[in-house]
């Protein structure tokens, strides 16, 4: 993945924001994107609003999850392939306003 983010690029420099997963901040994944020229910035430990995928796991509990019970794992699985499914048209302005890309950005920032 980051040596396909870095062709591009070509001479601009580029920053990807990671999660703290192990196999993200290891020795081999560091090495890699120096010899890249990447830099990589870990999120804090606990940053779910900065994390899409953390966004739209919220969004399927509470339609799946709250308040429901499912006697069968089966039930339990349907319920969050359909949410799933249904989602970008059944609840599509609420899913554009949730799962934004439009995040603040800081010119000459230092870290």
């Amino acid at each position: 993945m980051l040596t396909r983010l870095a062709e591009p690029a070509g001479d601009r420099p580029v920053t990807v924001g990671l999660d703290t997963a192990r196999y993200q901040r290891c020795a081999l994944v560091s090495a890699h994107a120096a010899r890249l020229g990447i830099e990589l910035l870990f999120l804090p430990p606990y940053s779910p609003n900065l994390n899409l995928i953390e966004r739209l796991w919220k969004f399927v509990k509470k339609q799946c999850l709250y308040s429901h019970y499912y006697e069968k794992f089966g039930q339990f699985k349907a319920a969050i392939t359909h949410c799933l499914e249904s989602a970008p048209v059944k609840h599509e302005k609420e899913l554009k306003s949730l799962l934004t890309l439009k995040f603040q950005t800081f010119e000459k920032l230092r870290l």
